[in-house]
């Protein structure tokens, strides 16, 4: 055993990574991890047996002709050990499907998760095969030491239901994958895999928040708004001592609900000793914003911002070095506090790709804040509530409901799996309403007819500052360019990277400060969360709960009477398709038959989600039968927040070119992180035609490098679609 090897050095004259040392660090590694959800032992066998197959001699013939610098046949090594345990498995227990709480996530720790029906089909052949035998053979000695005595102490986890359990083994599946890789990065980057250790602990992240909270406080003035503000903050903190579960909190734009909802976080986490705080974001806008203000608070080594994500070609089991670096720079969100998208979190948790199933072990003991949970789609909330239920009953998870127009999904009987758990009231009923009262700062005004560019354009050039939200970015574009020779005209859309949009907001929020013209066209990636504060916003029909998080950008400090904001529509508007255009048709109705200024009553959208789940189907792709009968694949191809594919474009603005060469000479999440404000995302059918047309160039699977023009003012000059709604 001492000269049979997991991987080659890293340099010449460097050790060999032995396999038993390998097998045993990954299996204590994943036990730990899997831990908080009663996978533990399930979890340690899995690391034992990972890379079984090893042992054979012509897979450390392939190591050594790797080190030689020689292309070596890659020989596959994860299937061995997945068939050793349905052999010891399968009938030989109560429950006959024990084998798949071993064999899916050490089949799949390279190639992603298989269905149960295809994986069984493929482990009935391979125990027929010599090649197993003599793994078996080769391993005998480490398996009658380590694997053979730890079979009888495995957890029975027969009580979960079937949907829970397809969730239970994606989290040992997690665990596996994230101790893999993490052994082979001390292996290989062992500088980078010291560098993991969190600089600050969840009760050092308190501490530092209540001393800014105490210097914020004492610079505000004593004003309307900002004495709700230290109302919700308390009554956040007050909830924070409350028993782990599902948390509502409904606020006002405005209100300071980021700043409130992490309140609670951090201090329910110190409460009842957790270990982290998940903050996941619909637009990546507000996630720049958010990242941005926790930095200043906590600096910047304590917060992971993490949006775009590295997709490496996880299905090649090869040994070459670049290839396993790439596979390391996927995030494992083991920082105390995590800035996502609701993206990357909710098709990670449905996925079965190893870089991105890699953290979601991580959410256990944990705090997770759903702000802005109204933009959830609806035709996926059935699998997406049960998946958080799961998080609630089984993995130490808190779940924190936040907005301003909050769904009560409870109360609907389409999501009965949601029904099941006791959602608490961060804040009392009587006192969101009195705040809802408190903070009417606009009068609504919905225009009766259509309008023209043109005459939308006319309208705009007589007001000195306002914000004008579309639902697409084509007309947002159209609009910018009629408007181009004007002064102060500012565009924001998901086609300009992170780091130029916040420039943008900068300039804008200066100018609005120093009364300068601003005119800021914009998609809907700045009407939820963007801290701006215009006297005037203007919102193209669409869903009510858009509306509403749109207006939270007009007199948002309360410093006007009233702000004004106008509902329109435009002769040409696109009709939308599917649950937009549902949720758009559910807002007309209601607004037809109330007054305007009726959308200042939190109770409306009561009536409007329970109107608009009543009209969708919340499991349209059926996805629930799919995890029932454990078929990982097909339900990572319909699970997509975006219903189509996205790639990560890296645009040519500011440093970007530099931190590309930077990543492409030393891939790691290090470098990586680096690239993500520069960032944008297009749909993956359009990425290929723009690469075939010679204006992108790809630098790793699933990332690109644009190498067209890029406007100071609408980005990335090609005409491209742009991935709306949720965009990671």
């Amino acid at each position: 055993m001492n000269d049979v090897y997991a991987h080659t050095p890293r340099e010449n004259g460097q050790e060999w990574h032995r396999l038993d040392e390998h097998l045993l660090s990954v299996a204590e590694m994943a036990q730990s991890f899997a831990a908080p959800f009663q996978g533990g032992r399930v979890a340690y066998l899995c690391g034992l047996l990972h890379d079984l197959g090893k042992f054979h001699p012509l897979f450390q013939e392939y190591l050594k002709k790797q080190a030689d610098g020689e292309m070596g046949q890659s020989v596959p090594h994860a299937i061995w050990g997945a068939a050793l345990m349905y052999q010891v498995y399968w009938g030989k227990m109560r429950n006959r499907y024990a084998w798949q709480w071993f064999s899916l996530p050490i089949a799949g720790h390279h190639a992603g998760l298989h269905s149960s029906h295809y994986l069984s089909s493929t482990l009935e052949q391979s125990l027929k095969e010599q090649h197993f035998r003599e793994v078996l053979n080769q391993a005998e000695s480490f398996l009658k030491e380590f694997v053979f005595p730890c079979m009888q102490s495995v957890e029975n986890v027969c009580s979960f239901s079937e949907t829970e359990r397809e969730m239970w083994i994606r989290l040992i599946f997690s665990a596996l994958v994230d101790a893999d890789y993490l052994d082979t990065e001390r292996h290989f980057q062992l500088e980078l895999s010291s560098l993991r250790t969190p600089v600050a602990s969840i009760t050092d992240l308190w501490n530092r928040f209540t001393a800014d909270q105490e210097q914020l406080t004492s610079r505000t003035d004593d004003t309307a708004v900002n004495r709700m503000r230290r109302e919700v903050y308390e009554e956040c903190v007050c909830a924070a001592s409350r028993p782990q579960g599902v948390y509502r909190l409904t606020v006002p734009t405005g209100g300071g609900k980021t700043r409130s909802s992490l309140a609670f976080a951090l201090k329910h986490a110190v409460e009842h000793g957790l270990d982290r705080v998940i903050v996941a974001i619909p637009y990546t806008s507000i996630i720049e914003q958010t990242a941005d203000v926790y930095r200043g608070i906590f600096g910047n080594d304590a917060v992971l911002e993490h949006h775009s994500q590295i997709e490496v070609d996880d299905e090649k089991e090869e040994a070459d070095e670049r290839l396993i670096q790439q596979r390391l720079a996927a995030e494992n969100w083991d920082a105390p506090l995590i800035v996502t998208t609701t993206v990357q979190l909710f098709d990670s948790l449905f996925s079965n790709r190893p870089s991105k199933v890699r953290k979601l072990h991580n959410l256990s003991r944990s705090v997770v804040i759903l702000d802005e949970v109204q933009t959830l789609p609806t035709e996926l909330l059935k699998p997406t509530l049960d998946a958080l239920a799961m998080l609630v009953r089984h993995c130490q998870t808190t779940v924190v409901l936040s907005s301003a127009t909050q769904p009560f999904f409870e109360e609907s009987r389409f999501l009965d799996v949601f029904s099941e758990i006791e959602v608490k009231e961060m804040l009392p009923l009587p006192t969101v309403n009195r705040h809802f009262r408190q903070m009417q700062r606009v009068d609504y005004e919905i225009w009766k007819s259509p309008v023209s560019l043109l005459q939308l354009v006319r309208f705009i050039r007589q007001h000195k500052q306002l914000l004008v939200v579309f639902n697409t970015r084509k007309e947002a574009k159209e609009c910018v360019e009629l408007l181009q020779e004007d002064e102060g005209v500012f565009h924001l859309s998901t086609l300009l990277c992170g780091a130029h949009r916040r420039r943008i907001l900068e300039e804008v929020r200066e100018r609005l400060k120093k009364n300068q013209p601003v005119r800021l066209i914009s998609t809907q990636v700045v009407e939820a969360g963007v801290d701006l504060d215009f006297p005037i916003v203007m919102r193209q029909m669409g869903p009510l709960d858009r509306i509403v998080q749109a207006a939270g950008r007009c007199n948002r400090e309360g410093k006007m009477d009233k702000g004004n904001v106008i509902i329109f529509e435009t002769e040409d508007m696109p009709s939308p398709k599917g649950p937009y255009r549902t949720a758009m048709e559910t807002a007309r109705f209601l607004l037809a038959q109330r007054h305007p200024n009726d959308l200042h009553d939190p109770n409306i959208f009561r009536e409007y989600f329970r109107r608009l789940f009543a009209s969708v189907d919340v499991d349209s792709k059926n996805i629930q039968k799919d995890r029932e009968t454990l078929d990982y694949p097909l339900v990572a191809e319909k699970y997509r927040l975006i219903d189509q594919d996205t790639v990560s474009v890296i645009v040519p603005y500011a440093e970007a070119s530099e931190y590309l060469r930077m990543w492409e000479s030393s891939p790691s999440r290090y470098s990586f992180r680096r690239l993500q404000p520069y960032m944008i995302q297009l749909y993956r059918f359009e990425a290929e035609k723009q690469e075939k047309d010679g204006w992108l160039r790809e630098v790793a699977d699933n990332v690109y490098e644009w190498l067209g023009d890029y406007d100071e003012r609408i980005g990335i000059k090609e005409e491209v679609y742009d991935p709306l709604s949720l965009i990671g």
